[in-house]
């Protein structure tokens, strides 16, 4: 037997004698926070990932190469690593070494790489938080974890919901999901705050629109 298991036969024993009607509820959340043309709950979004000090840009489709190498450039990135499904488009109009997201790569050689570029599964509004789900344009998790810099390009309005119970609908449990709410940070009981602890000391989030 589990310890899963054990656990719910204790649950079981314990509600045993008490009646039916005191145990058969369901509560009711609400599925999101107001009601919210599309633009708005992009605006939110945005709004959002800026109050967690993510930088964010907007850009359409066309525009993209040339944004994405102009944040390279800013931050003096001589490489990126790069999914295995990641549009080459995007990265068109750069020159930086490009850094593949393989298997038997070390942690000391992601460490090594100035920046990395992702897509996303999905971007809620509501808490400003970005999911990735190890899909090929955004590759193994340790990537988004490991180089300083990330960046990384939501689809508008596609891939962005208003809640967390809308974001979940779109998630599969058994991928390894990453949640993202702004660049990694911590704070000591005195609230110091220090950033890149845990991932990319820079967040940047480019919205790609398809006009």
């Amino acid at each position: 037997m589990s310890s899963r298991e054990r656990i719910l036969g204790r649950v079981r024993r314990a509600l045993a004698d008490v009646p039916e009607e005191e145990t058969a509820f369901a509560r009711e959340y609400l599925r999101e926070h107001g009601a919210r043309s599309v633009a708005e709950t992009v605006d939110l979004l945005a709004e959002n990932l800026a109050d967690y000090r993510a930088v964010v840009h907007r850009c359409t489709d066309s525009e993209l190469p040339s944004v994405i190498a102009g944040l390279l450039a800013a931050r003096g990135s001589a490489s990126v690593v790069v999914p295995p499904g990641l549009d080459e488009g995007w990265l068109a109009d750069t020159d930086v070494t490009r850094v593949a997201d393989r298997a038997e790569g070390s942690v000391s050689d992601l460490d090594r790489v100035d920046s990395v570029v992702t897509g996303c599964a999905v971007a809620i509004a509501e808490t400003g938080t970005l999911v990735l789900d190890g899909s090929p344009d955004q590759g193994r998790r340790r990537i988004t974890l490991v180089p300083d810099h990330h960046i990384c390009v939501v689809r508008v309005p596609d891939q962005v919901v208003s809640s967390v119970p809308q974001g979940l609908e779109r998630l599969d449990p058994a991928h390894p999901l990453t949640w993202i709410s702004g660049p990694s940070a911590t704070s000591d009981i005195e609230l110091d705050r220090v950033e890149g602890v845990h991932g990319p000391r820079t967040l940047e989030v480019v919205l790609v629109t398809s006009a």
